[in-house]
């Protein structure tokens, strides 16, 4: 056993798949708001090359997105939020 190993730092609903729990829909509504969002950024002419944006789910089955972006996408992306809100 790797002696770095923190047994107590594992919490099961975080990786134990439960009987009954739709985890597909949940992954499939993150990857769909994932597509929608690097969408919307290259439409905003924000390259997302670089952007990642895994879905995974929670224990609950409830999709989660997660972005990573290099800086600069990030701060186009905050001043394309901005330009909108101004707008409404």
């Amino acid at each position: 056993m790797d002696p770095n190993f923190d047994d107590e730092a594992l919490e099961p609903d975080g990786w134990m798949w439960v009987r009954g729990v739709d985890y597909v829909a949940g992954w499939r509504s993150a990857v769909d708001a994932a597509t929608e969002l690097k969408g919307a950024m290259n439409e905003a002419g924000i390259d997302t090359t670089a952007v990642m944006s895994p879905a995974p789910t929670t224990p609950d089955g409830s999709g989660v997105l997660r972005l990573s972006l290099p800086v600069e996408a990030a701060l186009a992306l905050a001043n394309a939020a901005r330009e909108e809100a101004l707008r409404c």
